[in-house]
């Protein structure tokens, strides 16, 4: 696996003391969005294992007997929107730091779901927004891949 460099934060201090203790209680696993759309899967029957350390990416929801890997992205973290989003970040405190920081999210999520689907997964991926907004339908879109692959 292909590993993106990204700055080291050692070098960039935080917008306030706010800013810092938000960004710090960010979950990489278990998170809201996460639990919403795994709560609408199981109600629909599908059955799954969680954060596969085994799989590039460690998907958040894997269907190992359909081959199927399930990520939900946050908006932010990786990068919705990047030619907006990229904009307001120039106008922002660190943004030498999260323009890059980004940018290798974005770069290394290409990477993963390339290297899944040599490995023979199918990748689906859903935005946050997309998720709180209309969970059903992720679920049953997800129900769909996941039947016709097993």
């Amino acid at each position: 696996m292909m590993y993106i460099k990204v700055p080291n934060f050692n070098l960039f201090h935080s917008a306030s003391k706010i800013s810092s203790k938000i960004k710090s209680k960010n979950k990489s696993k278990n998170t809201r969005v996460e639990l919403v759309l795994r709560n609408h899967v199981w109600k629909l029957g599908l059955r799954y294992r969680l954060h596969a350390p085994y799989l590039p990416g460690k998907p958040d929801l894997v269907f190992v007997s359909a081959k199927v890997v399930v990520f939900c992205d946050g908006d932010f973290w990786h990068g919705r929107n990047w030619k907006k989003l990229k904009q307001e970040l120039k106008a922002r405190n660190n943004s030498k730091y999260w323009i890059p920081k980004i940018a290798a999210n974005i770069k290394r999520d290409l990477l993963q779901k390339r290297e899944l689907e040599n490995m023979g997964w199918r990748v689906v991926r859903f935005w946050e927004t997309d998720i709180l907004k209309d969970p059903t339908t992720a679920a049953t879109k997800v129900k769909g891949i996941v039947t016709r692959n097993i």
